[in-house]
């Protein structure tokens, strides 16, 4: 459709730009209709997004309002203030004993402005960057916004649901690659790149001439041994992790990067441009996070009792090649007895049984519509009431 100019006459084309036409994220959309049902009445089981069931900690809260009393909030640097940033690059002094320079941190509306920055600063146009499949669906739908190309290998059980140096060589075989992007642990599947596969995936990438990029987003969520970082092995690789997820601060929209020198410079006229900086209460309160650590652990062990829920009680009721769920707060399970349409599956258990949960169709596009994501990050409470629902509907 056209419409015309009232001024000059001209007309102008009635639909959106070419960039924008990616796909839903799948798990918002469900959030989304969960919320309407809410709205009339119902009593929803929220299982579909990667978001904390618990507050922010107490002690991020009353930095808040601190800050608040302060009365002025204002710009800072586009990287962040200095004392987070020094805060941060202390975390990684006392998590993994790695000495990093404060310089090298930025912090980001969220981990979604950093890979936004990394994809923008790191790579040019038609850049082909891998990830391994099922993952994280903004992956793709950011680098295609952005004129890049997300080459998705599939991962599986023969791997625990990794990708390897071997994927990765053949994958650059067929057609050059510029970029990696490592999950760990991983979304939807939890699982876990061991130390040494990861050392082994940044050593060929070094050979091969491909930039690493590691998600850390999850880390402190890990049940099956400790996640390391990629900075373990390789001062080149961007690294992004946030505030969103083991600290419970999903609606603060903060996260960080810690990037080689020579793209900190770049990376911030990037975000100097693109939302000038992060929200000062948030960099404020943030700082008091790595002081929370008792009362996240307490949040932590609560997620460990509904994965075990999950892994002992999913498998009766039909859920089947659930992957072990190593770190992350994510069951990825298999409908293939119950359904091969998983998205109207989803639909149809949100509408009979009131619980949420996300089609593997997000993750997966090949093979997602035989799976699903349930995400055990709220109350216990709530996981139980969740799973007697979905007894009695698939009874």
């Amino acid at each position: 459709m056209w419409r015309a100019d009232d001024a000059g006459g001209r007309v102008f084309p009635r639909k959106p730009s070419l960039r924008s036409a990616v796909e839903p994220f799948i798990a918002m959309d469900v959030l989304s209709a969960a919320a309407k049902l809410e709205s009339e009445g119902r009593d929803i089981v929220h299982m579909e997004v990667g978001q904390p069931g618990a507050p922010a900690p107490a002690g991020v809260l009353e930095a808040a309002r601190l800050a608040l009393k302060d009365g002025r909030l204002g710009y800072t640097e586009a990287l962040g203030i200095r004392t987070l940033r020094q805060r941060i690059a202390r975390h990684y002094g006392e998590t993994y004993g790695i000495d990093l320079d404060p310089e090298r941190v930025a912090v980001t509306t969220g981990s979604s402005a950093g890979f936004m920055l990394a994809f923008l600063g790191a790579f040019d146009a038609g850049a082909r960057i891998a990830m391994a499949v099922p993952g994280y669906p903004a992956y793709r739908n950011i680098l295609s916004v952005l004129g890049l190309e997300a080459v998705e290998i599939p991962v599986g059980p023969d791997t625990h649901w990794i990708l390897t140096p071997d994927h990765l060589r053949r994958a650059h075989r067929e057609t050059p690659l510029s970029g990696l992007l490592i999950a760990s642990p991983a979304n939807p599947t939890g699982t876990m790149t061991p130390p040494e596969e990861l050392e082994a995936l940044v050593a060929t990438c070094n050979e091969l001439g491909i930039r690493f990029i590691s998600d850390e987003i999850y880390h402190g969520l890990d049940f099956a041994g400790r996640a390391e970082t990629a900075l373990r092995f390789s001062n080149e690789a961007i690294v992004i992790n946030s505030f969103s997820k083991y600290y419970c601060m999903t609606g603060w929209r903060i996260g960080w990067m810690v990037l080689p020198e020579y793209l900190v410079r770049p990376m911030e006229c990037l975000a100097q441009s693109l939302y000038i900086s992060v929200p000062d209460l948030s960099q404020r309160a943030a700082i008091a996070a790595f002081d929370c650590t008792q009362e996240l652990e307490a949040i932590k062990a609560g997620y460990a009792r509904n994965r075990t829920l999950l892994l002992e009680r999913m498998p009766k009721l039909g859920f089947q090649a659930i992957p072990p769920a190593d770190g992350a707060f994510y069951v990825y399970a298999s409908v293939a007895r119950f359904t091969n349409d998983s998205t109207s599956f989803a639909r149809r258990m949100l509408e009979e049984a009131s619980v949420a949960a996300t089609p593997g169709a997000d993750f997966d596009p090949a093979r997602g519509h035989l799976t699903m994501r349930f995400s055990f990050a709220g109350a216990e409470e709530a996981m139980q009431e969740g799973l007697s629902r979905l007894e009695r509907w698939l009874a």
